[in-house]
């Protein structure tokens, strides 16, 4: 008699397993979707899951930079701004209030969810390096290089004028 309840008892702990594995995969899913609210140049929030944009690093809201204000012949005038805030102002516009779908890389130390966003496809990370908003952080991956490379070729936002990293304004701005 003993034998005819052993398979029985496997089914229903494979069926256990089975049943918190998909519990498991649904709460840790690997893609969050819905509407996000910008925190700043490289954070967002989405359902109350807060997200650092993947690869990158932008300014701090209150980091001022510098850029070219004016220029005749020889001399070029230069003008203070709050790039943190810039940035942070045109990813909320960037966004535009639709729908983003983050592909989750892994959590940070401060349970922060690394991911990758995109808005219809376009990589908002990407864009945000390619105009110059934010910088590749080379510390934590080398997706955004190439996009690095084109904007301070082309002199796009921090790119045009002079900037501190934003790692580098951190650690002095504790």
């Amino acid at each position: 008699m003993k034998s005819c309840f052993k398979p029985k008892k496997n089914k229903i702990i494979y069926f256990i397993f089975f049943i918190i594995f998909c519990l498991k995969t649904n709460l840790y899913s690997e893609e969050i979707t819905g509407y996000a609210k910008v925190i700043d140049g490289d954070t967002i929030r989405i359902n109350g899951i807060k997200i650092r944009l993947y690869g990158i690093d932008a300014p701090e809201k209150n980091q001022i930079c510098s850029k070219p204000w004016l220029s005749l012949n020889i001399i070029t005038l230069i003008k203070d701004y709050e790039c943190g805030l810039k940035t942070t102002d045109l990813l909320k516009k960037f966004i535009k209030n639709e729908e983003l779908v983050c592909k989750k890389k892994t959590v940070d130390r401060y349970n922060r969810v690394i991911a990758i966003c995109f808005k219809k496809r376009r990589d908002i990370n990407s864009w945000l390096v390619r105009n110059g908003l934010a910088v590749a952080y080379t510390k934590y991956s080398k997706k955004y290089i190439v996009n690095e490379n084109d904007a301070k070729k082309e002199k796009k936002g921090l790119w045009a004028g002079n900037f501190e990293m934003p790692w580098e304004w951190r650690k002095k701005h504790k």
